[in-house]
């Protein structure tokens, strides 16, 4: 049903990309750096526990089974709950510290919440000295064969990709059956749009829709989630686009048409903290099963993070293009690095300066040359290095003309449904079988 109601509907391309994946790929991405979640580790066993689920446990286990809490305990508890994937590493070795959490099992002193990268590494070749990675998300293969997808759509924007395979993530702690796994089926769409252009052709198709909503306001004041029709939602910005809001309505019309429970479905705003680091907004489909909200469809805005990414990190643009019917005058940021200085400056590391000030966008590149201006100087971070290096006001160019041009260029936004099948599988056998006791 699911290539049936988007990729046949959609007119989407569909993939089938490697499960490994070389480093490079998933270093640009950000996925070696910051795809991790919090651990924390029993100091006299070594045995590891996800930091946020033993707070939460504890939380539950006080709101629910402790009679002798108070009413403002419990209203603190429940405010702790709805701002839990906020929290940082500090912040929750602190709430753990303060309600005296041991380890379950043995009652040890935890130690402080540090980062614990969730991808399964491996190595690639012959040699075993090119590392790579279990994929965590089919979504890096889709973006790295940009061009070639875009060259089968005929060069032109919107279109979609969809891939189904499997995808691995190291948790720390499996939990809930079938629900929290290290090995699933993910099913995920990568939507690419003009960034200036998210309206949605089809949105009309959806916008009346009316069902449950959970945006991080109501989920910071501690209210539950309310129907909210999608149209009102789009037009008080409360989603940030068109094309975000047409694909959340197409994500209700899919798991109802499966027979999802309307009344335990809603959709979740992801908290600022909570948000991924290449999204500009994201939703998710939580449906209510035995162990509670489950995520089972993130709805995410990824903007131009991963393009822009691959093409500092390769060389190689992955762009869009739209031609116009006139030339038109544009005032052009032009970026000239110095290539003289940059070399003597940085010898062997000069290509990847040079591509990464290349790369900037326009407003990193203005505040560039302010800082300039002003101070001489500016630390300047180079994904492809892995660290800041400092740029001087000899070695790099930054100005706007007027120039006529003939065709845009520009880095496509992407609106990315993600889908867990398993999880989608299991809470629809919960919600469409009961069992009645004899």
């Amino acid at each position: 049903m699911f290539c049936q109601h988007f990729v046949l509907e959609e007119n989407m391309l569909e993939v089938d990309c490697p499960c490994v994946t070389p480093e490079a790929v998933l270093k640009a991405s950000g996925h070696v750096d910051k795809f991790t979640d919090l651990m924390v580790k029993d100091e006299k066993t070594g045995t590891c526990y996800r930091a946020d689920h033993l707070l939460k446990d504890f939380c539950n286990e006080k709101i629910q089974k402790d009679l002798s809490i108070s009413a403002e305990k419990a209203a603190e508890l429940k405010h702790v709950l709805a701002m839990l994937d906020d929290l940082s590493a500090e912040e929750l070795g602190a709430k753990i510290k303060e309600y005296g959490i041991t380890a379950p099992d043995t009652k040890n002193p935890l130690s402080d919440p540090y980062p614990f990268n969730l991808m399964f590494q491996t190595s690639i070749g012959p040699s075993g000295l090119s590392p790579g990675y279990m994929r965590p998300e089919t979504a890096q293969g889709i973006f790295v064969n940009f061009k070639d997808l875009y060259y089968y759509n005929g060069n032109k924007l919107p279109f979609a990709a969809a891939q189904i395979g499997q995808a691995f993530r190291n948790e720390i702690s499996p939990r809930q059956g079938l629900l929290r796994v290290r090995e699933f089926t993910l099913a995920e769409i990568e939507h690419f749009v003009d960034p200036e252009y998210k309206s949605h052709p089809k949105y009309s198709e959806v916008a009346d829709l009316e069902f449950l909503m959970f945006p991080r306001e109501q989920q910071i004041s501690a209210q539950s989630a309310k129907k909210i029709q999608l149209g009102e939602a789009v037009s008080k910005g409360i989603v940030n686009n068109e094309t975000l809001g047409y694909f959340i309505g197409r994500v209700y019309l899919f798991l109802t048409r499966l027979g999802i429970d309307k009344d335990r479905l809603r959709f979740r705003q992801h908290l600022a903290n909570e948000m991924a680091h290449y999204a500009a907004d994201c939703w998710d489909a939580e449906i209510e099963s035995s162990y509670g909200w489950i995520e089972c469809v993130g709805i995410a805005d990824r903007s131009a993070y991963d393009l822009h990414a691959h093409t500092e990190k390769s060389g190689v643009p992955l762009v869009a293009h739209e031609k116009f019917s006139e030339p038109k005058e544009v005032e052009k940021l032009v970026i000239a690095p110095v290539k003289k200085e940059l070399g003597l400056a940085f010898k062997g590391n000069q290509k990847k300066v040079v591509e990464a000030l290349e790369a900037m966008n326009e407003k990193e590149a203005l505040d560039m040359k302010a800082s300039l201006e002003t101070k001489g100087v500016v630390e300047f971070y180079v994904c492809t290095l892995g660290e800041n290096v400092s740029i001087k006001k000899n070695m790099v160019s930054i100005s706007k003309e007027k120039k006529k041009e003939h065709q845009r260029t520009f880095t496509p936004s992407v609106i990315e449904p993600s889908f867990g099948i398993g999880r989608i599988i299991y809470c629809l056998y919960e919600h469409s079988f009961l069992h009645e006791a004899q």
